[in-house]
């Protein structure tokens, strides 16, 4: 229910200004905190995140829960719910801004195009400007964005205690997959 609530917020919220929008629901957020010394992969993968995109102007939203983000053990979820990204204080992670360059994309012609993004990205209350490299494919009337990014844990006030310091790497390495469909 309260997914349903948040995307229903987004495009209230966003519905005046997208005329023409791709949307998902369903796009795909991972990351990677994993070092050389981790005795096991630091990884999070959230199926539950909303963007959309403004067809006409580039404009380009994401919003997730934190607390969507799944691991491999449960113990591993916890910590970083609780210690790592205090969900209950932070419950929401997004990113809003705009493709540069998205005069280059056609939206009705198949082709893969070369994109950069620019926004802010708002992680653990914390809000930065980033610029990130990334890729739209167009397939049979269906686009689909991609992008991998950096950050520094430090840089979004993520603390990672000394006692784990070797385990888990002080930049995650964050993946975006979205296949958008028109709405």
């Amino acid at each position: 229910m309260k997914k349903i609530i948040l995307a229903a917020a987004i495009l209230a919220i966003a519905s005046p200004s997208f005329a023409q929008k791709l949307m998902s629901r369903t796009a795909k957020i991972s990351f990677n905190a994993t070092t050389p010394k981790s005795p096991e992969k630091i990884e999070g993968v959230n199926n539950e995140v909303a963007c959309i995109l403004d067809a006409k102007t580039g404009d380009f939203v994401f919003q997730l829960q934190v607390k969507s983000f799944k691991f491999e053990r449960e113990l591993m979820q916890q910590h970083f719910n609780e210690n790592y990204m205090e969900s209950d204080k932070f419950p929401k992670s997004m990113f809003k801004g705009k493709i540069t360059n998205f005069g280059d994309v056609n939206l009705a012609k198949d082709g893969t195009y070369k994109v950069t993004v620019s926004g802010d990205l708002t992680v653990h209350g914390v809000t930065k400007t980033v610029s990130v490299p990334g890729t739209i494919t167009v397939k049979g009337g269906t686009a689909t964005a991609s992008a991998k990014l950096q950050i520094k844990l430090a840089d979004y006030k993520v603390d990672v205690p000394s006692v784990v310091g070797d385990k888990v790497a002080k930049d995650a390495i964050i993946t975006i997959d979205a296949a958008l469909a028109q709405k």
